[in-house]
């Protein structure tokens, strides 16, 4: 959220993933010793502020459907050369959109088994659809692992689950970790019918195990490492985590066919990321990014397609507040 990066080397990585005023979290963490980051649409080792841009929602919902529906630390990133063409030229940027891969999605009940089963389905789609892209670039690829969990556990970047979050990306072990009951616990609510607004959460948390694929993390952590103040600390983990939604959306346009994402579809995952920004938090907590762009950059990516449109890393600030 749909959402972190690992911290230096020694400690633990912390998640990525996604936290929610009002709803559940999903994040990104980085390794312990960094803090965890939080996602909105799933987490990953560390907790990185919500972004939600929704101001061209009504908008692109009948444009795109018509009248229908230096080194960088932490476990698993290792001592490595970084510079900022990794996150501002990266070759991703030139592969234009996701190739689709048919993706077809079963229907989701109350039982847990029932969301490990869509979790697992999708989770293969991205593994082929983010492996085509990857190979496009001429660029070395492999999976993340998957925990689906419905007891509390621990991982590398620590216990889950954590209060109000619910999904988290670990770098430290490349794994995506997501609360089977968890996920629909903080959802606010939303109709397990509204298959899209858990599709997200899982493809945000895949985005960040592109991004440490990618060398884009390892650029944005060591920004967060030097950062001279906590404001552009903030500002790199929104810019990381905005772009995170940003390559779900590009993944869901492109198996928007198959799975069958409608109007409707579109704008309930849309409408679900603009109540988790975090705009109403204080200036040192604001890691994920305002309402208005956490579904707005979900909306870039769904809209373009082409990856050269989720380069957050060129955007203004207003673009990633």
């Amino acid at each position: 959220m749909a959402g972190q990066h690992p911290p230096p080397a020694p400690a633990p990585a912390p998640p990525r993933g996604l936290s929610d005023q009002r709803r559940g979290t999903y994040r990104y963490t980085r390794p312990r010793g960094g803090g965890p980051r939080r996602t909105t649409g799933g987490n990953v080792a560390g907790i990185v502020g919500l972004l939600a841009a929704c101001a061209v929602l009504a908008v692109l919902g009948f444009r795109l459907f018509g009248d229908g529906d230096g080194a960088v630390g932490g476990p698993g990133l290792g001592r490595q050369s970084v510079s900022r063409a990794d996150a501002t030229d990266n070759r991703l940027y030139k592969t234009g959109p996701l190739t689709p891969v048919a993706c077809r999605l079963p229907p989701i009940s109350e039982a847990p088994e029932s969301m490990r089963r869509f979790m697992n389905m999708l989770s293969d789609c991205l593994d082929a659809s983010w492996g085509k892209q990857f190979g496009k670039a001429h660029m070395g690829f492999s999976p993340p692992d998957r925990v689906f969990w419905v007891r509390s556990g621990r991982s590398p970047c620590g216990s889950y689950p954590n209060p109000g979050a619910s999904a988290f990306y670990c770098p430290a072990n490349h794994t995506m970790y997501v609360g089977l009951r968890h996920v629909v616990e903080t959802s606010g609510g939303e109709p397990l019918s509204n298959f899209a607004v858990f599709a997200r959460v899982i493809a945000h948390e895949y985005g960040h195990h592109v991004q440490e694929r990618a060398g884009i993390l390892r650029y944005g952590h060591r920004r967060m490492e030097d950062a001279s103040s906590v404001a552009v600390r903030m500002e790199t983990s929104r810019r990381i985590e905005l772009q995170a939604q940003c390559l779900a959306g590009a993944f869901l346009r492109a198996e928007r066919r198959t799975m069958g994402i409608t109007r409707r579809q579109y704008l309930a995952m849309l409408e679900d990321v603009r109540g988790r920004g975090d705009e109403r938090l204080p200036a040192d907590q604001r890691d994920h990014g305002s309402s208005r762009n956490y579904a707005g950059w979900v909306a870039i990516g769904f809209r373009g397609g082409d990856l050269a449109v989720c380069n957050t890393w060129t955007a203004s600030a207003d673009e990633v507040d």
